[in-house]
């Protein structure tokens, strides 16, 4: 695994037992750099989490979390992209459908189900991406998601990372989010 990464989120996180990142990635190290963040949750710190996925559908991250020696069996998946597109809902334990990423209450559902669902007291959650959301929703709407979504992360008391493209993402947003989030990650650059 790259060092870079890794090393970043502990040296910013490192007296935090638990904390809301807001992650900006550059789109050409955008899925390099998600599956790093996963690595080092669940190799590096050794925690379970519920990964949201709103960009690929849960078969794909699955294939390349594992093809990346990553153990996904510490995930529990929220696809909002499978519906949408057209694909197959598989049943599965590990993965919870959504419809589609403009349905904001079905996606905080599943993640307080998911959340809870994971018996260990450390765990995190991953959503990908802020980017997607803003395809779907205006900006107000996503700001007050992830307000909502922030004090939900905070009363779950988990690592909770949320990832930005870091040029599809306004400024003005960004500035209310900041807000919310204990540290804003520049990473993958």
């Amino acid at each position: 695994m790259k060092k870079g990464v890794s090393s970043q989120l502990e040296k910013k996180v490192k007296n935090l037992k638990e904390y809301i990142a807001l992650a900006t990635v550059p789109a050409s190290s955008y899925q390099k750099t998600n599956i790093e963040i996963i690595k080092h949750f669940t190799e590096v710190e050794k925690i379970p989490g519920v990964y949201v996925t709103l960009n690929k559908p849960y078969e794909t991250i699955n294939q390349l979390l594992v093809k990346s020696k990553v153990d996904a069996r510490l995930i529990v998946f929220i696809d909002a992209v499978t519906k949408t597109a057209g694909g197959e809902l598989k049943k599965t334990k590990q993965c919870l459908y959504i419809g589609s990423p403009e349905k904001l209450s079905d996606i905080s559902i599943a993640m307080d189900q998911a959340v809870r669902a994971i018996a260990s007291q450390e765990k995190f959650v991953f959503f990908d991406s802020l980017s997607t959301l803003l395809l779907y929703n205006d900006a107000e709407t996503v700001a007050q998601f992830i307000h909502f979504l922030a004090g939900k992360m905070r009363v779950w008391k988990i690592k909770g990372i949320i990832i930005s493209l870091e040029k599809d993402t306004n400024e003005e947003l960004l500035g209310k989010l900041v807000q919310v989030c204990d540290i804003v990650l520049e990473l993958g650059g």
